[in-house]
């Protein structure tokens, strides 16, 4: 991708610019993004896709007094018939379930895969919507079929409906509005205030990204590194706790210093470790979804050159080569192109043929795991 070269997709702005200008500050309205767009799933097989225990979907219902909520799996009799006004069936990773949905994903892979997140698809009958909301994450919301229509605003009050299931804003005074038509584009900055609602029939695809709270993501790299304490201690036995010559005492419900001062310097001795923060961090980007399963191969076959699977997370930094929550030192030639299969998610045939005996051996491990496939992409 050259991310110097103005593209519709982003309003005759490059990547770069639109980076530069636009990302976590403002919002920016695209007419004909996606010229010609269609929806990446039917109507009947999105539907299908809600009665799936394995895909996360939510049904929402407008009604007199405000919204009600039903979270998946279920089958199209339990959905409201079409005719009926002001429902939306909601349903999240369709990148990773339908071929079309992770293409349109790959076209916004000027942001790093770091930040990448899904394609959730929503249909809604005439009047449907959520109500005004905000996220905290960037999203890119692309009309595939009839039109919604939109309306924005910064939120000065970011408290909810207290009787509402749904997050809706108690109170939004939206400043912009517009009414998308296919392949018309909504770019918003995390904490903006929005509200669609369908006119008609309609289908839009929220291209979402990752957001973790300094909380989320600290509990994730510290349970990571208690993981690998443990892997340790199995091997090292030495690394006990020992307190010879300690005095008896007479207030045994106070917690020891020396046991204090011995946890504190092996939670420092850990954090300290070389590479042991960016290694944790790689793996937890990587992890897949807890909704995601890989069938593997029999046989896999490298000669006609290898693509990652849709569902494979693959990542790196200057050190390690992370895939699916695993991490592996890496240098040399076999370090350049497995980055280049992070970056491209494919290698040709002559570039796995480039690679030592070492990785090809990986490459066939990763094959027969289902992480991904020989042969044309």
């Amino acid at each position: 991708m050259d991310i110097t070269a103005r593209t519709p997709l982003l309003g005759g702005l490059s990547p770069q610019t639109f980076m530069r200008r636009h990302w976590q500050r403002k919002p920016h309205l695209v007419r004909a993004a996606v010229p010609g767009v269609l929806p990446p799933v039917s109507r009947a097989a999105l539907f299908e896709m809600a009665a799936n225990a394995d895909i996360e979907s939510r049904l929402v219902v407008r009604g007199p007094h405000g919204f009600t909520v039903r979270h998946g799996p279920m089958r199209r009799r339990a959905l409201p018939p079409l005719r009926q006004a002001a429902w939306t069936l909601l349903v999240q990773g369709v990148d990773l379930h339908i071929p079309q949905a992770h293409r349109l994903l790959s076209l916004f892979r000027f942001v790093p895969d770091a930040r990448l997140d899904d394609v959730m698809i929503s249909w809604a009958s005439d009047g449907g919507g959520v109500g005004a909301h905000l996220d905290s994450y960037d999203v890119f919301l692309l009309q595939v079929q009839g039109r919604r229509r939109w309306r924005i605003g910064p939120v000065t009050d970011a408290t909810w409906q207290e009787d509402q299931p749904l997050k809706v804003l108690r109170r939004f005074e939206p400043q912009q509005e517009w009414l998308l038509e296919p392949g018309d584009m909504l770019y918003l900055p995390p904490m903006w205030g929005h509200d669609g609602v369908a006119e008609g029939e309609c289908m839009t695809c929220s291209i979402g990204f990752r957001s973790p709270s300094q909380g989320a993501l600290s509990g994730e790299l510290l349970q990571r590194l208690g993981e690998d304490a443990s892997d340790d201690e199995r091997t090292a036995g030495q690394r006990l706790y020992r307190d010879a010559g300690a005095a008896a005492t007479a207030t045994p419900g106070a917690i020891p210093l020396a046991m204090q001062a011995f946890a504190r310097h092996a939670a420092e001795q850990r954090l300290l470790r070389p590479q042991a923060i960016e290694r944790a961090l790689g793996e937890s980007l990587t992890e897949p979804k807890p909704q995601v399963w890989f069938a593997g191969r029999a046989k896999p076959d490298l000669r006609s050159g290898v693509t990652l699977d849709r569902a494979t997370r693959m990542m790196y930094d200057d050190h390690y080569l992370f895939i699916n929550g695993e991490s592996f030192l890496s240098g040399g030639r076999d370090a350049r192109l497995m980055r280049q299969l992070a970056d491209r998610r494919r290698l040709e045939a002559p570039e796995c043929r480039a690679l030592s005996g070492q990785a090809v051996a990986l490459l066939a491990d990763w094959l027969s795991a289902g992480w991904l496939h020989g042969g044309e992409p």
